[in-house]
């Protein structure tokens, strides 16, 4: 029998790592606890020895030393750990496009054609991704689904990152409609260089000027569409603007160079649109104008060279403290396709180590994000009322040494940390005996 028995648990330790098998979490409907830890709140509160208490999916209570019943609970000991709010990556192609270069079937990231408004990431975004796994173990739980393509993309939703399908996914659907600003700069190709040939380039300001009227034409013809009272025939992609107008959805532009970003300032000034600038390199140069004109911004990559030759070296990783400084609400993103966007907490670290505090990084992942999303309400921190999306940390989770995802909970739901990666470190590392 003992025998037996042997034969079968390795049988099942081999099949526990030879096929990956994550299943999103059931909801649970009781109360449950995580007690005795350091919360980190997400708006630049620290609370010690802290417990939460979480019924149906929601944030209760919070405290030092609160009752915990005896029976039909579940707890779940932080002591000793630190307990933060859900990482939000602000803006992402995840679900819709699984590998960076990849073949064209395993993308569905862009449409055909240049003005798409009516286009819905939401749609198309895919719940079983491989990248999803990777995220939640690296404490992302929640995500913007952006398109991509032409001058205007479509519109993005915010997802969380355990479901079944879009449906179950979808925690605020069409939140923002996304345009890309053309290039104001023409950059001649250094290989045609080198082989000396130097054609008459083109006028990139006027270009990128044209392309920008017509944009503007677009949301010109919107606007005395929507202020029609009827229509003999829908529009379809002037009616997929109209919240721009009404102020329930946002309007992202896609751009680092100052002029694009000035551009932006335009759109405020003539349609009222709630502008988000996404990229901004350069926007510490004009920090004080964004601030003044209520326009946010997502930085892209921290991890980057400076956008010109004649930036600090280092200038990626203290602009989050130059908009900080200025009062201009801004989020960390992380864009890289390599890494597939997990290093989200670290870029936040490195700004961490060239201005911001700890706290005001960790609230450029969280809190901030969640206002820029348009879901402050229901996530970005550890407060009562809000969805219970937390992550427990062995150590600080802005520290890629020390950062060690030991728990995670998406409204309230104690989701799996397994992924493929997981799986392929634990497969050789039984076949290598280690």
């Amino acid at each position: 029998m003992k025998k037996t028995f042997a034969i079968l648990a390795c049988a099942l330790s081999v099949s526990a790592f030879a096929q990956e098998t994550v299943y999103p979490a059931k909801e649970y409907k009781g109360k449950l606890y995580i007690t005795d830890g350091t919360v980190h709140v997400g708006n630049g509160q620290v609370l010690t020895n802290t417990t939460i208490e979480i019924e149906n999916g929601k944030i209760v209570k919070l405290g030092q030393n609160l009752p915990i019943p005896m029976d039909d609970v579940k707890v779940f000991s932080a002591k000793g750990k630190h307990v933060y709010p859900g990482l939000i990556l602000p803006d992402t192609d995840l679900g819709l496009k699984e590998i960076g270069s990849g073949v064209r079937g395993s993308n569905d990231y862009a449409e055909l054609g240049d003005l798409n408004p009516s286009v819905r990431s939401i749609s198309a975004y895919n719940t079983d991704s491989k990248i999803t796994g990777t995220l939640r173990a690296n404490g992302i739980l929640l995500a913007s689904v952006t398109p991509q393509g032409g001058s205007i993309s479509g519109s993005s939703s915010v997802v969380q990152l355990d479901a079944w399908n879009y449906e179950d996914a979808a925690y605020k659907l069409d939140n923002a409609i996304h345009i890309s600003l053309p290039s104001f700069i023409s950059r001649p190709s250094r290989f045609a260089a080198f082989l000396g040939q130097r054609g008459e380039q083109p006028d990139a300001t006027k270009q990128a000027l044209d392309k920008v009227e017509e944009i503007k034409s677009f949301f010109r013809q919107a606007k005395a569409y929507l202020a029609e009272s009827t229509h003999k025939e829908t529009n379809l992609k002037l009616e997929a603007v109209k919240g721009l107008f009404n102020g329930t959805q946002k309007l992202f532009v896609h751009g680092d160079q100052i002029k694009q970003m000035l551009i932006a300032v335009d759109f405020v000034k003539e349609f009222g649109f709630n502008v988000v600038i996404v990229g901004g390199s350069e926007s510490w140069q004009i920090a004080d104008l964004l601030k003044q004109n209520n326009i946010a911004v997502i930085l892209n990559e921290q991890h980057a060279l400076p956008s010109t030759e004649d930036d600090d070296v280092d200038q990626p990783f203290k602009t989050p403290a130059v908009l900080q400084k200025a009062g201009v609400l801004f989020a960390i993103n992380d864009s890289h396709d390599e890494s597939r966007y997990r290093n989200l907490p670290f870029n936040a670290g490195t700004a961490a180590t060239y201005g911001l505090t700890k706290e005001e990084a960790l609230s450029a992942i969280t809190l901030n994000s969640a206002k820029i999303l348009g879901v402050s309400d229901k996530t970005g921190s550890l407060e009562v009322g809000k969805d219970a999306n937390i992550v427990i940390s062995d150590g600080d989770i802005l520290d890629m040494k020390s950062s060690l995802i030991s728990k995670a909970f998406i409204q309230g739901r104690d989701v799996s940390l397994d992924n493929k990666q997981k799986e392929l470190y634990e497969k050789y590392k039984y076949k290598y005996g280690l």
